[in-house]
Order: C-alpha cells, then structure tokens, then sequence
C-alpha cells in the first residue's frame, strides 16, 4: 500500500519561511515525479512546483523564485522551501507522486497540510 504523508505547514507571518515535506511509502516501488500543489479556499487547485526523478523541475509563476522544490532520492522524499511568504499564499498544501511498480503506476495525493501567512 502506497501512502504519502506530509509535515511542515503552520501560521507565520509575511516574510518568514516555511519548509514542507512529502514522505512516499510502500514496497518495491519507485517514484517518478513528484509535486506541490496548492488549493486556496474557494479556488482550484494548481500547481506550486514538480520535479522529476532526473532533476527536471517546473515552477508555477507566482513562485517567483521564492520557493525550491527538492528531493532526496533513496527516500523517495520531497522538499518544498518556500521564503518570502505572502498572505497569498495561504493554502492547503497537497504532495503529488507518480508511483510505479512493474509496469504499473498510479499518481498519489498526500492528505494536504495548511499553510497561513497573516500577520
């Protein structure tokens, strides 16, 4: 069973940092992509940043440099280093994986975990 667990959310103020992480569990499984999506009250879902098991990484336009996505590998963990909040960042933060196992696969979604800026 694949399970994604995410950590790191909370309140903080403009300005401050906050890093999220993104934990991928099950046996005999590897990991392709992995992503940050975020969904706001009363607003879809978009995309933060993905990155790829070669490297590649994408970022949404309003990340503006502030955020770096990043992941460790053999942990089949993901990062997400988001400085300089502002209050549009307030969110539920949701970790995205594309897990595969033999020649199947399936994309997973973390509980979400809340992200405020306010001050």
């Amino acid at each position: 069973q694949v399970q994604l667990v995410e950590s790191g959310g909370g309140l903080v103020q403009p300005g401050e940092s906050l890093r999220l992480s993104c934990a991928v569990s099950g046996t005999k499984i590897s990991v392709n992509t992995m992503g940050w999506y975020r969904q706001a009250p009363g607003k879809q879902r978009e995309l933060v940043a993905i990155k790829s098991k070669d490297g590649i990484t994408q970022y949404a336009v309003f990340v503006k440099g502030r955020f770096t996505i990043s992941r460790d590998g053999p942990a089949k963990t993901a990062y997400l280093q988001m400085n300089n909040l502002e209050p549009e960042d307030t969110a539920v933060y949701y970790c995205n994986a594309d897990v595969r196992w033999g020649k199947l696969g399936q994309t997973y979604w973390g509980q979400g975990t809340q992200v405020t800026v306010s001050s």
